[in-house]
């Protein structure tokens, strides 16, 4: 579970050299990247929601990895966080992806005539929201947007909280409803924290247009639907992405 910003001003109380955590068995790009120098510039940085160097590097610290099989080791807490700590963020996302650079761009092509991967469903934030380490109360506002969606999109809102037995057997059978995370890496990073605040599950009347909310993002959007019709799969859920 990521510190609170009490319980980071404790920590500032002692030394950088005191403080930096031992690597030298982990696995993880965090780990690659972290240098006590670099963890004394950042230590006493904080995001504007206070998400700290600590809380950003907690999950690989806890989960040193296996020796073949290289993890991520960081987790953002908002998008201020890739700015606030961009000297850890920037060389482990370029390690991690193969070279994406700062300057990068990555192309979206939301034209369904040029369709090629079989691939339906994105994971979008809301900005200006802490990401699902740092989850706000974003739930409420991608609630109110889906259920004012209306024709092929007209649906309802499912809350993980309030969800009868009736309703959840149905969400279980229809294979939508999700699970509370278990692994090490996700709990480390704050990922079940107030589980299940702020979660559901939210579906189109024709169950073709699926988003979760607040599972591992602050949603999850999915277009489905039986048979081999891809481009109107994809045409559905580049509509229903525009309008959400």
């Amino acid at each position: 579970m990521p510190f609170s910003s009490t319980h980071n001003k404790h920590k500032l109380k002692f030394s950088a050299e005191e403080e930096f955590p031992d690597l030298a068995k982990h696995n993880n790009h965090m780990a690659k990247v972290l240098t006590p120098a670099l963890y004394q510039r950042l230590r006493d940085k904080e995001t504007p929601s206070g998400f700290t160097l600590d809380d950003v590097i907690q999950t690989g610290v806890d989960n040193p990895g296996h020796p073949f099989i290289m993890t991520v080791g960081c987790v953002a807490g908002d998008e201020e966080s890739y700015e606030v700590f961009k000297e850890l963020f920037d060389p482990v996302i370029q390690d991690r992806h193969g070279g994406y650079k700062p300057t990068d761009k990555h192309r979206t092509d939301l034209n369904h005539e040029n369709l090629k991967v079989p691939d339906a469903w994105v994971p979008p934030g809301w900005e200006g929201w802490g990401l699902a380490g740092r989850l706000g109360p974003s739930g409420g506002v991608g609630t109110r947007a889906l259920n004012s969606l209306e024709g092929e999109f007209k649906g309802r809102y499912y809350p993980l909280k309030a969800m009868t037995e009736q309703e959840q057997q149905q969400l279980i059978d229809d294979h939508f409803l999700f699970d509370k995370p278990v692994s090490p890496l996700l709990l480390a990073s704050g990922m079940a924290r107030d589980w299940p605040d702020a979660r559901g599950i939210w579906h189109n009347d024709n169950k073709t247009f699926l988003v979760w909310v607040n599972e591992e993002d602050h949603l999850r959007v999915i277009s489905m639907e039986k048979g081999g019709n891809m481009k109107e799969v994809f045409r559905r859920f580049c509509v229903g992405l525009k309008k959400v």
